[in-house]
């Protein structure tokens, strides 16, 4: 699908984490559609080229790119891939992150039989694994603070660039059952911040998009049953979100072209744009 207005990114160099994803392989589709030379980043190789020959396929240019976010050296290896083939950086992307089940409670809540045991198949918040807890909040926050560490240099150096972090609904309102993960994007909130205040003298700039809730590869199962009707989770979140559906990756696009695009936003920094259908509006009554 074509994207939905032209800006021309000609000059930049984007690198897109979590590039092979269903959401943010659309929004290196559509960098590249404005005229950006995109690395697709993600730690399997194989699915990373597969994005970047789409788009090559589609007259774009992209590179896939192997890395870990949570490996520093491995995040500079891929800079001096990407900077060979296409360039200084100039707009990082940071999708990476995800959830874990060693981070998620069985319940939305903790009944007064649950306190001193475990029923079989039931994590209750006493059960939650620490390690796993740390897998999410690193995943999630750490995987977007190393990028930017290692992309945004050159930006500083000469005075220009754009970050754009990809946060969650669940930052502002936590869900249920999702402590760590919740936690962690509302970590990312606040460095998003935090960084675009500590950048705002070198020329950079950092916002954030919140998606609210989108079909993807990691949830379909928590939302959707095998037929395609809804779950009681998904049928809750449905009946709190005013325009009634979940998003799809094209919904993201414009916010990712205007963030991007300097001359439409160049006054713009330290924001958290949501993109969720009126979910964090309604209260529910």
């Amino acid at each position: 699908m074509s994207v939905p207005f032209k800006v021309d990114l000609s000059a930049d160099v984007a690198v897109v984490t979590g590039g092979s994803g269903v959401l943010c392989s659309r929004m290196a589709e559509a960098l590249a559609e404005c005229g950006a030379k995109v690395a697709v980043c993600g730690r399997r190789q194989d699915a990373a080229d597969k994005v970047a020959a789409s788009i090559c396929a589609k007259g774009g240019k992209a590179i896939g790119v192997s890395c870990d976010v949570l490996e520093k050296p491995s995040l500079e290896q891929a800079q001096v891939i990407i900077r060979k083939e296409l360039g200084p950086v100039t707009l990082l992307v940071n999708g990476a992150g995800g959830n874990h089940p060693k981070g998620t409670t069985g319940r939305e809540y903790l009944l007064p039989e649950d306190i001193d045991r475990s029923a079989a198949g039931l994590t209750t918040f006493y059960d939650l694994d620490a390690k796993g807890i740390e897998h999410v909040f690193n995943l999630n926050f750490l995987g977007t603070l190393l990028p930017t560490q290692v992309f945004t240099k050159d930006m500083a150096r000469v005075g220009r660039g754009t970050v754009i972090n990809i946060s969650s609904m669940s930052a502002f309102t936590p869900l249920t059952k999702i402590p760590a993960y919740s936690g962690a994007k509302a970590a990312v909130n606040n460095f998003t911040q935090w960084l675009a205040v500590h950048l705002s003298k070198v020329g950079v700039r950092v916002n954030a998009i919140a998606p609210g809730f989108f079909l993807t590869d990691q949830n379909r199962a928590l939302l959707t049953q095998a037929d395609g009707a809804l779950t009681p989770r998904g049928n809750t979140i449905l009946t709190h979100t005013p325009m009634g559906k979940f998003g799809s990756a094209d919904d993201l696009v414009g916010a990712l072209l205007w963030l991007s695009y300097q001359p439409a936003s160049a006054f713009v920094t330290g924001t958290v744009i949501p993109v969720d259908g009126g979910f964090s509006a309604f209260s529910g009554v």
